[in-house]
């Protein structure tokens, strides 16, 4: 029997039959992706914003959410829940998947993810050339900073994310990541 992986134009065509689905294809195989849990993307796109709103009016780059693929070099196409690519390496958004490796990919733990492959993705990921990987997990309140060579760095409540060697100067409140509650 002989397996054929698929391609990334598989996969275009896959999503554009089927619209409503958010797929990966990792390691020649179709991922179909279930929605995140409600509290995961709102924290997701807190983070996202907040990095939006700093990097916007400074022009260095581009902020993308979980619909977003980017054509990896070990031919997946994969999607992170928040990525940052630098202006100068994505002048202008492509119609289709990013053929680049992202600055900074964000893996948001929704109620039906493996924390184990949520660790593995961010470590494709920097294996590939992203610089910075970051791990939320809603439900312990905790963020997991990877970077390639260093043991991850975790903070709670309290602590301040910052990227200096990303991005200088930008800074996030953990306490400011999680969905609000309301009287």
């Amino acid at each position: 029997m002989v397996s054929t992986a698929l391609t990334a134009k598989d996969l275009e065509k896959l999503q554009s039959e089927h619209p409503d689905l958010r797929m990966e294809l990792v390691e020649g195989d179709i991922i179909v992706m279930s929605p995140s849990g409600y509290e995961s993307d709102e924290v997701a796109f807190e983070f996202g914003r907040q990095l939006a709103n700093w990097t916007k009016p400074r022009k260095l780059g581009r902020v993308t959410g979980s619909s977003a693929g980017f054509d990896l070099p070990n031919a997946d196409v994969r999607s992170p829940d928040v990525s940052f690519v630098f202006a100068e390496r994505l002048r202008r958004s492509p119609r289709s998947f990013a053929a680049i490796v992202p600055d900074l990919m964000v893996e948001v733990k929704s109620p039906s993810d493996s924390v184990k492959k949520l660790r593995d993705k961010i470590q494709d990921f920097l294996k590939l050339g992203t610089r910075v990987g970051t791990f939320i997990n809603p439900e312990n309140q905790t963020v997991e900073v990877y970077r390639t060579g260093q043991p991850p760095e975790t903070l709670r409540d309290g602590d301040v994310l910052t990227l200096p060697d990303l991005l200088p100067s930008w800074e996030v409140k953990i306490s400011d990541l999680w969905s609000p509650e309301f009287d």
